[in-house]
């Protein structure tokens, strides 16, 4: 039973893959958790199948659609009237990724249902829960022991939203970039899907979410001390075997595994990467806020996360101002 007594995560998409591996470690680790998904009922069936009876009474479940914001206010704000000083870290996991798409899916605010999700729903979420966050005490219970953590915001990046990266430059169908942000300057209504206002392609649509996302992260560091608030991004590796894909095309789903395992090396289970997140969301040594955490694009044993070099789409300061105060609007925040 949860009672907010102890160190708590709020954590979003642990129905399957790097999500649902996250929960074992941070659970052993002694956090309790409260999380976040579309159904309630799959992730209870899902997180029986590889956590026992006890590590289950550590959860507890919330029914979101992310790309809903009316449900993410108001799921939220009951969350944060029952739990809202214990949350310590929120995890910003959750995400969809449909590139065959010929037009835009459309949330129930009328947005193009990828960003809506992977961005406009998290950016939501957090700004609910920051203020409690920011204002809690930073001694918290943890495995019985009285220990003091300062509160985190972790989100879920990706390689092909960095152009510092090989994976950020791949011209298929485009490399993340927001452009001058039109599109959200003009309301991101129908008929605009994409951010920069330009023709939709689900692909890009995807890593422009991630790119937000990462953005999203260098904002918050700025705005706050890593005293207040540590805030932080990560790579865990390519997941190459993950229900995100699910929507790829079949012959994608079965090579792209064999070749990053085999080709480039670059191939990390979900069970690893689940550990990675929990490690880099509630871990003593990665207290840095605005540092993006990698393993790298080849997978070496042994191997520590370290600090990814980001481009100037991530790190510039008026870039990340100017979608910060987007975001505020097309949320509802103004």
């Amino acid at each position: 039973m949860i009672n907010g007594t102890n160190g708590l995560v709020l954590i979003t998409g642990t129905t399957s893959g790097v999500g649902l591996n996250t929960l074992k470690p941070l659970i052993r680790s002694g956090w309790d958790i409260l999380a976040i998904n579309r159904s309630n009922k799959r992730a209870l069936i899902e997180s029986s199948k590889i956590l026992s009876d006890s590590e289950l009474k550590k959860i507890q479940f919330f029914e979101i659609d992310l790309s809903n914001l009316d449900m993410v206010r108001d799921v939220s704000n009951k969350i944060i009237e029952k739990f809202g000083s214990s949350i310590k870290v929120l995890i910003c996991n959750a995400a969809v990724y449909k590139p065959r798409l010929r037009k835009p899916e459309r949330s129930a605010q009328g947005f193009e249902n990828s960003m809506a999700v992977n961005h406009l729903g998290h950016f939501l979420l957090i700004n609910l829960v920051l203020e409690k966050m920011l204002s809690s005490k930073k001694d918290i219970l943890i495995k019985e022991k009285i220990t003091s953590f300062v509160p985190r915001i972790t989100i879920l990046g990706t390689v092909t939203a960095n152009y510092k990266e090989l994976g950020g430059k791949i011209p298929i169908p485009a490399p993340a970039d927001l452009g001058d942000l039109s599109g959200f300057e003009k309301g991101f209504l129908a008929p605009i899907s994409m951010a920069n206002g330009k023709k939709f392609k689900p692909g890009k649509a995807y890593k422009d979410s991630k790119l937000c996302n990462m953005i999203t992260v260098q904002e918050i560091a700025k705005r706050f001390t890593s005293e207040k608030i540590i805030c932080n991004s990560l790579y865990p590796g390519c997941v190459a075997k993950t229900q995100l894909f699910r929507s790829t095309p079949w012959i994608f789903r079965i090579f792209f595994p064999i070749f990053q395992r085999f080709i480039t090396g670059g191939y990390v289970s979900e069970r690893i990467a689940g550990e990675r997140v929990a490690l880099i969301a509630t871990g003593s040594e990665y207290t840095q806020s605005g540092v993006h955490w990698s393993w790298g694009n080849r997978q070496k044993l042994g191997r520590k996360a370290f600090p990814q070099k980001l481009s100037e789409r991530i790190i510039d300061p008026t870039n990340s101002k100017k979608l910060w105060e987007l975001s505020k609007k097309l949320v509802g925040l103004y």
